[in-house]
């Protein structure tokens, strides 16, 4: 990127090639905002979230602003000219003209990010000429809310976020032992019983204390289809994870016949790995099957995720139903057994023109063509699964999971794992050193697990600015991190005007620590070591 230093661009992510003059474009009481009607999209956006802030009507008609539709750019790619008479932004999709949009106000004083206006003030950018594409297609977060329920409004302001930073995939973990969070009308136990639980641990689960507090919460069918149509809107695609066969608790609990065991089950209070396993029946088969159809209708984004991680094979090893399984089947042991019944649900996606996503324990028993890898345990398991032939979205849990600390000292609320700094997100290639298949590389997606993020609050501070550095990473070819600091010191006051409580550079405020809540600080050579561990029967 080349720039003067006079007029800096601070927008985040970088632009691919920008070039500054010394003049500004002002807006005023007559600038028009016109479109072309396959860009009204973006345009109708860029009206509604201008306007509040700057008191600006930017009515529609010939003048100021244009989206102009061109040949010649890739879907998310735009141009975007700024001189002192009018500002042109030019995309061959939506997608591309809704990002010179959030380009046009990250341009603008950080005020333009407010809900309304707060005082008299002059509207102007620099003349600038802007080319810009992203790096990777997919560039996403996923949002844990299985854990701790983030209720809609807060969800519906993630989605605006995500957008703010060109992220464009919503990973959403709807289930898991501790929560059921998907109204499923054939089986409304899942949410009346497997929504709730009767209490959370405080902080990591070694120190086995407790909050003895209720919690739950639930997306209704509605509110899922508002979501996805408010996500749509912004270009950013839900991913629904429907997590099969291991941490399953919450539906067990719900529906006794799906375990294993003939004592009924609540939903899990601890975090980690459960034992409680799905059983691997035809009529649990069928149910998760009734269960899919339901997320299909809600969810019309191609990628649908089935878990397939973390399935302990105790119970499987000792149920004499799951042994009939196998020799039926002529497999040789439990891990075959899992391959079998997640290809199950593998083969029934596909067979409805889904893409599915499974995370990368999947590979130890072999995937049929077709199964997008969600590589969360490093370059082995992304190399592995791209020269295989899948298709592949990197989330390394010891460098893109947010929910890592992210700092050394206890200062940190709830601190677990490795240290994942700013600078060392900022860094991340999701691209294995030497991998010659690097067309199978989707892009990648941080990770905001919440068993110790219970609180809209704390989100916004596990998740920024580490989520900007990560937006950035995925965006632009740059790793010129001392930019990338003078840039966020702009992007901070952004932040400010979106009331997100991100981390200070200096460390947590005094409301942000939590000394009730104990963690358990790990290094990254012990991450390391259990990383190789898990992964030493796979061959790159």
């Amino acid at each position: 990127m080349t720039a003067t230093p006079a007029t800096p661009v601070t927008a985040i992510p970088a632009p691919s090639s920008c070039v500054t003059g010394e003049g500004r474009f002002t807006f005023t009481s007559t600038t028009r905002l016109t479109a072309d009607p396959a860009l009204a999209r973006a345009a109708e956006w860029t009206r509604q979230v201008l306007t509040p802030a700057t008191g600006l009507r930017l009515p529609e008609g010939p003048g100021g602003v244009e989206f102009r539709l061109v040949e010649g750019l890739a879907p998310e790619e735009y141009r975007l000219t700024a001189t002192t008479r009018s500002v042109l932004i030019e995309a061959s999709a939506p997608p591309g003209a809704f990002y010179g949009a959030q380009t046009l106000r990250q341009l603008l004083d950080p005020a333009a990010y407010r809900a309304a206006r707060t005082g008299e003030r002059a509207w102007s950018i620099p003349e600038v000429t802007i080319r810009d594409a992203p790096r990777y297609g997919w560039r996403g977060c996923l949002i844990d809310v299985a854990r701790h329920f983030l209720p809609k409004p807060d969800l519906l302001r993630y989605i605006d976020l995500l957008a703010a930073h060109k992220l464009n995939v919503l990973h959403l973990h709807l289930t898991d032992d501790q929560g059921w969070r998907l109204e499923i009308r054939k089986y409304p136990k899942l949410t009346e019983v497997g929504a709730w639980r009767r209490e959370s641990p405080l902080g990591a689960r070694r120190h086995r204390l407790f909050d003895g507090r209720p919690h739950g919460g639930y997306y209704t069918q509605d509110d899922i289809r508002e979501v996805v149509s408010y996500a749509a809107d912004r270009f950013v695609t839900i991913v629904p994870e429907i997590d099969l066969p291991g941490h399953t608790q919450a539906a067990i609990a719900a529906y006794p016949q799906l375990g294993n065991l003939a004592t009924p089950l609540e939903v899990r209070t601890e975090w980690g790995v459960g034992e409680n396993v799905l059983n691997v029946s035809d009529e649990t088969i069928a149910f998760f099957t009734d269960v899919l159809d339901e997320v299909l209708e809600l969810f019309p984004g191609r990628y649908v995720c089935v878990g397939g991680d973390e399935t302990p094979k105790t119970q499987w090893n000792e149920s004499v139903p799951a042994k009939e399984r196998i020799r039926e089947l002529g497999l040789r042991d439990a891990d075959e057994l899992q391959s079998w019944l997640m290809r199950h649900f593998t083969d029934y996606l596909l067979a409805r023109g889904r893409k599915p996503l499974g995370w990368d324990e999947l590979l130890e028993g072999g995937l049929p063509p077709g199964v997008t890898v969600g590589a969360w345990r490093g370059h082995t398991c992304t190399a592995t699964a791209a020269r295989a032939g899948h298709d592949v979205v990197v989330s390394p849990f010891a460098e893109t999971y947010l929910d890592f600390r992210q700092a050394e000292g206890d200062q940190e609320p709830v601190p677990i794992g490795s240290v994942t700094s700013l600078e060392a997100v900022h860094s991340f290639d999701p691209v294995p050193p030497g991998l010659a298949e690097r067309d199978r590389i989707l892009g990648a997606q941080a990770a905001l697990w919440t068993e110790h993020i219970d609180s809209p609050r704390l989100l916004d501070y596990m998740a920024f600015p580490r989520l900007a550095a990560f937006a950035e990473a995925m965006w632009s070819d740059e790793r010129d991190f001392d930019d990338f600091l003078v840039r966020l010191a702009v992007h901070e006051k952004r932040l400010d005007a979106l009331s997100v409580e991100y981390r200070p550079a200096t460390g947590p405020h005094p409301w942000q620590r939590r000394p009730d809540a104990p963690g358990h600080p790990r290094t990254r050579a012990e991450i390391d070591r259990e990383l190789a561990i898990w992964t030493s029967n796979l061959h790159p």
